[in-house]
């Protein structure tokens, strides 16, 4: 960490204020030789706790900051480890919640734009959220406004950039977890003043748990690096193997193999991809039983359930 950012932090975080001219030193400084240290990070990060109302421009950098941090020194990049999840959780968590609206967007960025994160980082930002969506009040990054008891616009938007993240718990989809969040955030705010768009988030998302094709697998973070590697490798042997593929009948060399990802050198084995859809789409007896405990939690069938249940009938009818 160099002297200047040092310097500006400590003035900074004793003002309890910081200026748009600071803040652009500071991305000047950390930013200088394209890395955010651990030095830089921490003091980022105490920085925040010591400012009395943070700015839109402070919010921008804090966020751009942290997550460039952890995504860069993930392992591989973008693949945010064990050890860092404990760090950003202890920064963030000093007394059992998130501090502020800027730690939330912090959150929501990290699933944005990293490849992997651990298991208890996914369960701690989910119930983060939660507990916004439900206690929350102020203003957002983008405009819009938190406040308790009812789901507001904004609490939609993050809502959504959670549950259909990349690195969510099912990318590209809507998990057995995420969904019974919707479930418990609808019970919480029957009645309420809601946004008109939370009705529309709800049903097609606890529909797509239900019923979506979504076979998706995330990669491991020793495959990645395998990847990476063999990316990486400038050496003529990467030439070599590339102008053998391009000579090859691709055809038989490059097929889907059936896990979803390419096999070289494989026949590979047919997919029936529209079996597979129609399957995902009918709800099993164990989907059956699940959904009716959700419906019943509340001990009513509200507005919101039954239009779940046409949804679902008519996704069905559509087979």
């Amino acid at each position: 960490m160099t002297y200047q950012f040092r310097a500006l932090a400590e003035q900074a975080q004793a003002d309890g204020t910081i200026t748009a001219e600071e803040i652009l030193a500071l991305r000047r400084d950390g930013w200088a030789d394209g890395r955010i240290e651990p030095a830089e990070a921490e003091a980022v990060f105490v920085l925040n706790d010591h400012l009395a109302e943070p700015t839109p421009a402070w919010a921008e950098f804090f966020v751009e900051a942290i997550v460039q941090y952890l995504v860069s020194n993930g392992s591989p990049h973008g693949f945010i480890t064990e050890d860092q999840a404990d760090w950003l959780i202890a920064r963030i968590d000093r007394d059992g919640r998130v501090d502020s609206l800027v730690e939330l967007e912090l959150l929501a960025t990290l699933f944005d734009k990293a490849e992997a994160v651990p298991e208890r980082l996914k369960a701690y930002a989910a119930a983060q959220i939660e507990q916004a969506v439900l206690t929350g009040d102020g203003p957002t990054r983008d405009g819009g406004a938190l406040a308790p008891g009812r789901i507001t616009p904004a609490e939609c938007r993050l809502l959504k950039r959670y549950i259909y993240s990349f690195t969510s718990d099912a990318p590209g989809g809507v998990s057995r977890a995420e969904a019974e969040m919707l479930f418990r955030l609808k019970d919480a705010t029957l009645g309420a003043d809601n946004a008109p768009e939370w009705g529309d988030l709800f049903v097609k998302a606890v529909g797509n748990h239900l019923m979506a094709h979504n076979r998706f697998q995330q990669l491991s973070a020793d495959r990645a690096r395998e990847l990476d590697s063999f990316m990486n490798d400038a050496t003529p042997r990467l030439g070599a193997f590339f102008g053998r593929m391009a000579r090859s009948d691709l055809g038989d060399n490059i097929r889907l193999a059936a896990g979803g990802v390419l096999g070289f050198g494989k026949k590979g084995v047919a997919r029936d991809l529209a079996g597979e859809v129609a399957a995902d789409q009918r709800i099993t007896e164990s989907e059956d039983a699940w959904l009716q405990g959700q419906v019943d939690a509340n001990h009513q069938l509200d507005a919101l359930d039954k239009a779940l249940l046409r949804f679902i009938a008519e996704e069905e009818r559509k087979e």
